[in-house]
C-alpha cells in the first residue's frame, strides 16, 4: 500500500479541525440513541459535502439496487459488476460513478478515494472481497449470509474485531423497532422461559435437489471467471447466473443461507442463544444423483442450545419448502400465518409470533396480548432505537466506533456461523445428526468437518 494519505485520513483531519464549529453527525446520533428515538436518516440535499462518503459497490443488480439506494443519501463513487447486463439500471442511474467488471481492479485503483464498501454478490464470493476490503482499511457492509463456510465466517469477525474495522451484515430486519420490541419483551420475561422455538420460510424460490445444468456459451457481457471467484472452475450455465445459483453448494447456502439471517436472527439475539450444542437435519430427495450438485427442495433443521445463566435450554426448529410447522396451540384459526416466514416463540407464560424481518411481535391468542397490555406486562423501552440499518452503519463509520453498526460481525458472524451448520448437515445427509466444538470448529463427523471450511481455487484464497 502507498503511503500517500488516503481520502479517509484527510476526511477524519478535517473533521478534528472543524470540531469546535460543527456538531457531528456522530454525536447527534448518540444523542438521540440516548432518548430512544429514532435519529433520522439523512438527505442528501441536505447533507453537507463534507460529510457524504465515497462509497463503492461490488455487485449492483438485483439486492445491489436495494443497498445503493439505502446508502444513496451519500456518494455512489463506484460501481462493480461481473455482468455489465445484470448492472446495467445502477449503471444508467449514476453516470458519473466509476465502472468495474473486476473487484480486484476497482479496490487496486479507487482504494485511495473510498471510505466504505458495500457486498452484495453470491455468497461464494462474499469472504474474499470483504477480507480484501478490510485488508485496506476500508469499512464493508456485506449481505447475508455473511459467508459461505464457518470457518470465512469465523476469519472474518476475528479479522474486523482485531483491527477495528466498521462492518454490517445486510440483515436489514435488525434495524426494526419491531425487532427491539420482542427482545425487550423476552429479556424482560413477560414470556416467562422459552424452551422451544418455531421458524419457517417458504424458500426456496429457486431450483434445488437437481444436478447441475449443461454448459452454456458465457456472454460477452459477463466476466465468467471474476463471477467464479474462489469456486471450482466448471461451466457457465444461465440457468445458476446471474440469479439460481443459491441452491447450488459451490455459490450458495440454500434457504437457511437466504433467510434465516432474516428470521433466526430474532430468537438468537432475544434468548442470546450463542453457538448451538447440536444440529440434525431431515429431508427428502427425489433425485439421489442432485446430492452432489444441490441442497434439497425442503428441509427440517433442528438446533439444540445450552442453558445460558438463569434461561433453559432451547430446542430451535427451522422449516423451508413444503415443510409447515405445526399448528401452534391457542393460536386462533382465523389467524394467518405470514407465508414468507416467521417465527412462534413457546414460553412457560405466554406464546408469542414473530414476522419475518422480525415485524409484529404479537402475543397469542389475541385475548392474553390485550390482557398482558391492560395489566400492564409490557416493559419500557430500554434499548437504543435504530436510525435504519445503513445508517447505523454510516453513523459507525463517523464516529470510527464499530459498536454503533448492530449487525457487525461480531454478532453476524457468530449468526452465520449457526446457519450454515445446518447446511453442513444437510450437505452430508437426511438423518444427519451433528454435535458442534465451537471452540474449534469441529464436529463428530469427518465428512462433516471438511465442508466448515472453504476449498479455494488457485489465486482465489483470503
Amino acid at each position: 500500500m502507498s503511503k500517500q494519505p488516503s481520502r479517509r485520513s484527510i476526511l477524519a483531519a478535517g473533521a478534528a479541525v472543524t470540531a469546535f464549529n460543527i456538531v457531528p453527525s456522530s454525536v447527534l446520533a448518540q444523542a438521540a440513541n440516548k432518548k430512544k428515538k429514532k435519529a433520522p436518516a439523512p438527505d442528501k440535499e441536505k447533507l453537507p459535502p463534507s460529510e457524504r462518503l465515497n462509497i463503492g459497490f461490488v455487485g449492483i443488480g438485483g439486492k445491489g439496487t436495494a443497498n445503493i439506494k439505502g446508502c444513496s443519501a451519500h456518494n455512489v463513487y463506484a460501481l462493480c459488476d461481473v455482468d455489465s447486463v445484470r448492472g446495467a439500471s445502477s449503471f444508467k442511474k449514476y453516470p458519473s460513478a466509476k465502472r468495474f467488471d473486476d473487484w480486484r481492479v476497482f479496490l487496486d485503483k479507487e482504494e485511495k478515494n473510498l471510505d466504505a464498501v458495500v457486498v452484495t454478490t453470491p455468497d461464494h464470493n462474499h469472504a474474499v472481497i470483504t477480507m480484501a476490503a478490510m485488508q485496506l482499511g476500508l469499512p464493508v457492509y456485506t449481505e447475508k449470509p455473511l459467508t459461505r463456510t464457518i470457518s470465512e465466517a469465523r476469519i472474518l469477525a476475528e479479522y474486523a474485531r482485531k483491527n477495528k474495522i466498521i462492518t454490517q451484515m445486510g440483515n436489514q430486519g435488525h434495524a426494526n423497532d419491531d425487532a427491539r420490541l420482542a427482545v425487550e419483551w423476552i429479556q424482560a420475561g413477560v414470556l416467562g422461559d422459552v424452551r422451544e422455538v418455531h421458524c419457517w420460510t417458504n424458500r426456496p424460490v429457486w431450483p434445488q435437489g437437481i444436478v447441475r445444468p449443461s454448459a452454456e456459451d458465457v456472454p460477452a457481457t459477463m466476466n465468467w471467471d471474476v463471477w467464479l471467484g474462489p469456486a471450482p472452475a466448471k461451466s457457465y450455465s444461465s440457468k445458476i447466473a446471474p440469479f439460481k445459483w443459491r441452491g447450488f453448494w459451490d455459490y450458495g447456502a440454500g434457504a437457511l443461507g437466504d433467510m434465516a439471517a432474516h428470521i433466526m436472527d430474532h430468537p438468537v439475539w432475544a434468548l442470546g442463544l450463542g453457538a448451538p450444542l447440536s444440529v440434525e437435519v431431515e429431508f427428502d430427495r427425489a433425485n439421489p444423483a442432485s446430492a452432489k450438485d444441490s441442497f434439497p427442495v425442503s428441509s427440517i433443521v433442528t438446533y439444540q442450545f445450552a442453558a445460558r445463566g438463569n434461561m433453559p435450554p432451547v430446542t430451535l426448529k427451522w422449516f423451508d419448502g413444503k415443510n409447515k410447522i405445526p399448528w401452534p396451540e391457542n393460536l386462533e384459526e382465523t389467524r394467518k400465518l405470514e407465508k414468507g416466514g416467521g417465527i412462534v416463540y413457546y414460553g412457560s407464560k405466554h406464546n408469542m409470533l414473530q414476522s419475518c424481518y422480525g415485524k409484529s411481535p404479537r402475543i397469542f391468542p389475541e385475548t392474553e396480548m390485550q390482557a398482558v397490555a391492560r395489566n400492564k406486562e409490557l416493559p419500557p423501552k430500554t434499548m437504543l432505537r435504530s436510525p435504519g440499518h445503513y445508517e447505523e452503519w454510516i453513523q459507525a463509520i463517523q464516529a470510527n466506533d464499530p459498536s454503533l453498526a448492530k449487525s457487525n460481525f461480531d454478532y453476524a458472524g457468530p449468526l452465520t456461523e449457526m446457519m450454515l451448520l445446518g447446511c453442513v448437515a444437510a450437505r452430508v445427509g437426511s438423518g444427519t445428526k451433528l454435535t458442534w466444538n465451537s471452540a474449534n470448529m469441529k464436529t463428530n463427523n469427518d465428512e462433516a468437518n471438511r465442508y466448515v471450511h472453504h476449498e479455494y481455487r488457485k489465486g482465489w484464497s483470503l
